[in-house]
């Protein structure tokens, strides 16, 4: 949810409040949790990526997958893409968690996935990139997996469904 932080106090004993105001209905939840330790995270607001760019991004990765010989899942060519201009993180994991943390992390949706790049240089831990799904994304990373996915379906000849300021009205939505 998001909100604008208004106001900060210190109690005597130096704990502090934070004032934070909503324009969401947040009533029913605060009713629920009032009297239970709560986890907070507080950080700057970004813009998420529309629907409509969502939309054209599996609307390209269908058309690239069923343009290739054999043809490839949309899900695939959408792997492929946030693998090349997506984000990641880089995590040293044990050997043995290894398998355990990739399965776990691609339950959060299609884009969620790992890639063991080598050893660590920590004994007995491998450096694992953790990729983001799209659904995470701002607008400026979302741009970029598009302009990726909209070059590959020039290259390949297949005909872009948006007309250009279509496609660089999608890539901007939310960047005013």
């Amino acid at each position: 949810m998001d909100g604008r932080l208004t106001g900060f106090s210190l109690n005597r004993d130096g704990s502090q409040n934070v004032t934070v105001t909503v324009a969401d209905d947040f009533a029913a939840t605060y009713d629920k949790l009032k009297d239970v330790p709560v986890a907070v995270e507080i950080k700057k607001a970004t813009k998420k990526r529309s629907r409509d760019a969502n939309a054209m991004c599996w609307a390209l990765c269908s058309d690239i997958g069923g343009a290739l010989r054999p043809p490839v899942p949309k899900e695939e060519v959408y792997r492929k893409a946030i693998r090349e201009v997506g984000e990641y993180e880089p995590l040293p994991i044990k050997d043995a968690a290894v398998d355990t943390f990739s399965s776990r992390w691609a339950t959060k949706g299609v884009g969620w996935f790992t890639e063991v790049i080598d050893d660590s240089k920590l004994p007995g831990y491998k450096l694992v990139f953790a990729y983001y799904g799209s659904s995470t994304y701002d607008t400026a990373t979302m741009s970029r997996l598009l302009d990726y996915l909209v070059d590959d379906a020039r290259q390949m000849g297949i005909p872009i469904p948006a007309t250009k300021e279509q496609e660089e009205a999608l890539k901007a939505w939310g960047a005013r």
